[in-house]
């Protein structure tokens, strides 16, 4: 159809603009005027290093860099959220994990989402928990320019935590302790290095059950917000601080291949966003085609537990299509309370079957909320897949 618009004389030129090479320092022109032009400058080239890295790392590991490709996007979306539109003074509770944000050591039972924290300020948190059997707010203390957190400051969990008479838990985070404190509210006292909160909620069925919903204010908030040079350029700083640190913690390494590591206990101190009062194992598998990882263990009694499997990057694989992670509700006991779960490429007569979903070789992670006790290491062989 015409467009009734003339066309240009030809130049007898190519009018097609240079691609520039994969890997090579972006050059978008004109000058660094501003620190937030030069932040966002660093914040690409550490984007471009983290990505190079990885092709170089994973080469002999297809499916995973693929994985890679989308991690990367992962952890600079997370970066913008927990660092670019943080607000302390009009905070929101933001999803860092999920079906479409795989990083961190992430599972399809649990949805996770931070909220920034002013240590001087006082905030209200509300939680309806939904079919949620396990909740938790835990406060982190820590830098506060794109480092991961240092330690746990305060937190509360949904089996400590009473209701009130609608069902729902509410918390207050503050400095100093409420002059009238109701019992059916919970407190955290906000340290001076306090700057985020984590939530936790686990479903035994998350694909239909209803999930916790939180939200949290802050008292007497400004009523106007303006930003800065420099505010932007300190937040983009902390992007390029956050993209870097976690490209340095992965890719792990396998480990022993087809074993599972003796269950550690509830830790008393914890790196990062680490829940503290779960029990954690880990493990790796590799294996053929037709072959299959027989598991076996028993669990304490605990609020929840379950099984991931993830690649190097601690992420799992896509679980809108396998069931790739399993959890104590859709495990089938043995007779006598124990159980068996098999990991294997192909599905096995076995009911508790966890997919590699194509990956010949990739982690294992077991978790265990408030147990009573240190789980009993899971014992492991490999048998054909046909056979179990």
């Amino acid at each position: 159809m015409a467009s009734g618009r003339r066309r240009r004389p030809s130049t007898g030129r190519s009018e097609h603009k240079a691609v520039p090479k994969i890997g090579a320092t972006p050059n978008f022109g004109g000058q660094m005027t501003t620190q937030s032009e030069q932040a966002f400058s660093a914040l690409l080239e550490a984007v471009a290093a983290t990505h190079t890295r990885m092709v170089e790392e994973l080469a002999d590991e297809p499916d995973t860099l693929l994985e890679a490709h989308k991690w990367v996007l992962s952890i600079l979306q997370v970066a913008a959220e927990v660092n670019l539109w943080a607000d302390t003074a009009r905070p929101r509770f933001v999803e860092i994990v999920g079906p479409y944000k795989k990083w961190g050591g992430d599972n399809s039972d649990a949805f996770y989402c931070y909220a920034p924290i002013d240590p001087n300020r006082t905030y209200r948190v509300t939680l309806h928990p939904g079919d949620a059997v396990y909740m938790s707010l835990t406060v982190y203390g820590g830098p506060n320019d794109g480092r991961y957190s240092e330690r746990i400051v305060g937190s509360v969990n949904s089996q400590e935590a009473r209701r009130g008479p609608d069902g729902v838990i509410r918390i207050v985070l503050s400095p100093d302790e409420p002059a009238q404190q109701d019992a059916d509210v919970a407190w955290i006292r906000l340290e001076p290095d306090a700057v985020a909160g984590i939530t936790r909620d686990y479903l035994a069925d998350p694909a239909r059950g209803r999930r916790a919903t939180w939200h949290i204010e802050a008292d007497d908030p400004p009523d106007t917000y303006r930003q800065d040079d420099a505010d932007l350029a300190r937040r983009l700083r902390a992007m390029t601080t956050w993209v870097s640190e976690q490209a340095g913690i992965v890719p792990i390494p396998l480990g022993t291949p087809n074993a599972i590591d003796p269950p550690y206990p509830v830790p008393t101190s914890t790196f990062g966003w680490a829940a503290g009062d779960a029990a954690y194992a880990m493990g790796a598998f590799e294996l053929e085609d037709d072959e299959a990882l027989v598991i076996r263990g028993r669990s304490p009694e605990c609020v929840f537990w379950n099984m991931c499997l993830w690649n190097r990057l601690l992420h799992t694989y896509n679980y809108d299509y396998e069931r790739v992670t399993i959890n104590g509700a859709q495990t089938t006991l043995e007779d006598d309370g124990s159980w068996i779960i098999i990991v294997s490429a192909r599905r096995p007569s076995h009911p508790n079957w966890v997919s590699t979903a194509g990956h010949r070789k990739g982690r294992i992670w077991f978790r265990w909320f408030l147990p009573d006790h240190t789980p009993e290491q899971p014992q492991v062989e490999v048998l054909p897949v046909d056979t179990v």
